[in-house]
């Protein structure tokens, strides 16, 4: 199991998978042409990068989308994970992609020497997360509660 640097071949799978990450994982009904937007950026190394893992052009089997961006209050910039998401059908099979995304997020942290954001931002299976954050990246920083709302919901109210 390979993680490369995604490439503008890569926008229709990675839209398919994104898609599908809302669906199972977001706390909102999603905009498309916002993730669109993201996703292409990234894809053409504009200001992120998108690894995948999986054949160019074809589906991706998991990936990690990532922004470099200031935060709200400063000028300067962090490298800032928007998902790390796995499509459900590879999540049992062997080579641990969850487990390579995380070490690929940290290779990139270290070459572009720029701090890295990464959470969970979830209500489903987040214990699971919890774990593998804490074996790749240590301790937590934070925590965030979600009131009102919990993933994948809002696709049940459509």
């Amino acid at each position: 199991v390979h993680v490369r640097i995604g490439t503008p071949i890569d926008v229709h799978p990675m839209m398919t998978l994104a898609l599908n990450a809302c669906s199972d994982n977001g706390l909102v009904n999603p905009n498309p042409k916002k993730l669109l937007a993201d996703i292409w950026a990234a894809l053409n190394l504009d200001h992120g990068l998108v690894g995948i893992i999986g054949t160019p052009g074809e589906e991706v089997e998991a990936c990690i989308l990532m922004r470099i961006e200031p935060l709200w209050y400063s000028d300067e910039f962090i490298l800032n994970e928007r998902a790390i998401f796995v499509d459900p059908k590879y999540r049992s099979a062997k080579g641990g992609r969850a487990s390579r995304l995380c070490e690929f997020a940290k290779k990139v942290q270290a070459e572009l020497s720029l701090p890295l954001l990464i959470g969970i931002l979830s209500t489903k299976d987040a214990s699971a997360k919890e774990r593998l954050y804490r074996r790749k990246f240590g301790e937590s920083a934070g925590a965030y509660w979600i009131i009102g709302a919990k993933s994948g919901a809002w696709k049940e109210a459509n």
